[in-house]
């Protein structure tokens, strides 16, 4: 009798299992941050610690496979680019619902776009759909509405763009573009970041300022299978070290904030920590720009001089080899990679030739900006004496980095800064996004990011070409163009990339599936939709 009722409790809990893996998630994971969540609308959020838990709540047209850099359609069910690159049209998929029951409709990607563009809003994401045809005149209280977005039907929706821009695409997949109902934002005013309404994987449960953000699974999700758990717990206010001393207890799972960095060796070093460690590239690049418009970094023979008096194998073990040495512009992940260019090698007597040639057989001096918190004080002495060993004095300035951010963006004022801290990392994954914003002369403005203060319109043009280039059959020959403009720009020389840098995630052994998930290029920091427990 006893064995037969073991037997039926067994049963039992087998349906009971059976049932919950059938609804699609189970459990709850325990994340760590140090710092509270800022908002989480996703016309506003723009930091790397709300960036994926916005991405779990909301939704866009269009998303990218897990762990890549692919992109898919989402909430659209398809779409469809006109002949002239300009017009895009997009059929929403059925059945997608808000948290609060209503049906998702064609109006409400209208609404949401114009939200962001809206400047009441002050989303820092405006920019990027500027190129909507009537954006701008809506922008200066022009006009009532974008007159590039149309509704053709409760599911079709059409954008069309002053001019064609084959990283449109990428744009719409941004949070900025997710959907949001207009009843619940007109509910809330500006708390709707604290009360936040989407069609995502995840809702919010709770709130507690300070303490804790709780999302639990959304039962009407339209992906079948996702979210795999039923709760995400971030717990607030929590120390990095704190939180690496409650994860070796069981008590968190992931590290919001990263391994600290007096833990890492202890963690790389010890076999069962280590196999808990997931690595993934970023899109990132490291690199001390130099000012072209400031002597003597307006010779182009300095510049390339100073390309290979870095030893930059060095900074990288500074940094506990959380990086990849960079030998151009664009990172590993960035479509227009040049995997087989070389860059400028470390040759010190390669360096001091340049500088003689240049009419510099002593060196001179400059200035470096850094930003003044760890590593990047220690990254800049290690430039400073690198360079010294070719003649050239560097005093470094490491500041505040609004100061540094300031002093680069000032004409003339800036000869060389280490962009550690405020590095690029890029807004989407296409090669326009390290071009327009940081190396082109549009950028190369008072306040703006180009901070080398390089100008070539012939690389403008043709970068206006290459991103006319929409339609699919074309985007081999784009990434190509792009390939051999980031190479051009390396020869003239206006920044010396220094390393693309990784990123290390700590997760509990109970926590399921491959790297990807947890150092997801696009989902930072981590793709909470594919987390899983064992």
């Amino acid at each position: 009798m006893k064995f037969a009722g073991l037997r039926r409790i067994g049963l039992l809990a087998t349906l009971v299992l059976a049932s919950v893996w059938a609804q699609g998630g189970r459990g709850t994971i325990y994340v760590s941050f140090k710092d509270d969540i800022s908002t989480l609308d996703p016309a506003i959020g723009y930091d790397w610690q709300n960036w994926s838990i916005i991405k779990s709540i909301f939704d866009g047209l269009l998303d990218y496979e897990p762990g890549t850099t692919r992109l898919k359609p989402h909430l659209a069910d398809k779409y469809s680019i006109s002949k002239d690159g300009r017009s895009y049209t997009f059929v929403l998929r059925g059945g997608v619902r808000f948290h609060n029951g209503r049906p998702l409709v064609a109006q409400d990607v209208k609404y949401s776009l114009e939200r962001t563009l809206n400047p009441k809003t002050q989303s820092p994401g405006q920019s990027f759909y500027l190129g909507i045809e009537g954006a701008k005149a809506f922008v200066e209280g022009k006009a009532k509405e974008v007159t590039g977005i149309k509704v053709l039907d409760q599911r079709t929706l059409q954008i069309t763009l002053e001019r064609p821009d084959a990283s449109f695409l990428h744009k719409l997949a941004l949070n900025f573009a997710h959907v949001v109902p207009r009843e619940e934002v007109e509910r809330w005013g500006a708390d709707f970041g604290k009360h936040p309404v989407g069609t995502g994987a995840f809702k919010l449960k709770e709130w507690r300022l300070g303490q804790r953000v709780v999302l639990e699974r959304n039962p009407q999700y339209f992906v079948a299978g996702r979210p795999r758990v039923q709760e995400v717990v971030f717990l607030i206010g929590l120390d990095p070290n704190v939180a690496f001393l409650r994860f070796q207890r069981g008590e968190v799972d992931l590290l919001g904030d990263g391994i600290p960095p007096a833990r890492f060796n202890e963690v790389m070093s010890s076999p069962k920590l280590r196999s808990l460690v997931a690595i993934g590239e970023q899109l990132h690049t490291g690199y001390v720009t130099l000012n072209v418009k400031v002597a003597p970094l307006d010779n182009i023979k300095v510049r390339q001089a100073l390309n290979m008096a870095i030893d930059k194998q060095k900074i990288v073990r500074l940094i506990n080899n959380r990086a990849t040495p960079a030998v151009q512009i664009l990172p590993p992940l960035m479509p227009g990679y040049a995997k087989d260019y070389a860059g400028y090698p470390y040759n010190l007597e390669k360096a001091k030739q340049l500088l003689a040639e240049a009419g510099f057989p002593n060196g001179f001096s400059t200035v470096l900006y850094a930003n003044n918190t760890d590593p990047n004080p220690r990254i800049a002495q290690a430039i400073q004496q690198d360079l010294a060993r070719v003649g050239v004095k560097v005093e470094l300035k490491t500041l505040a980095q609004s100061t540094v951010i300031e002093a680069a963006g000032t004409p003339g004022q800036a000869p060389m800064v280490w962009s550690g801290g405020m590095a690029w990392i890029a807004d989407y994954p296409d090669p326009n996004n390290f071009y327009w914003p940081i190396l082109s002369c549009a950028a190369a403005v008072p306040g703006g990011w180009n901070w080398a203060w390089y100008c070539n319109q012939d690389l403008d043009r043709k970068a206006q070409a290459l991103d006319a280039m929409v339609q699919p059959q074309e985007q081999a020959a784009r990434v190509a163009g792009y390939r051999d403009l980031f190479k051009r720009i390396m020869e003239d020389a206006p920044w010396i990339p220094i390393f693309h840098e990784k990123r290390f995630t700590l997760r509990s052994a109970r926590l399921g599936g491959p790297d990807s998930i947890y150092v997801d290029p696009i989902h930072i920091p981590v793709n909470y939709e594919e987390v899983y427990l064992k």
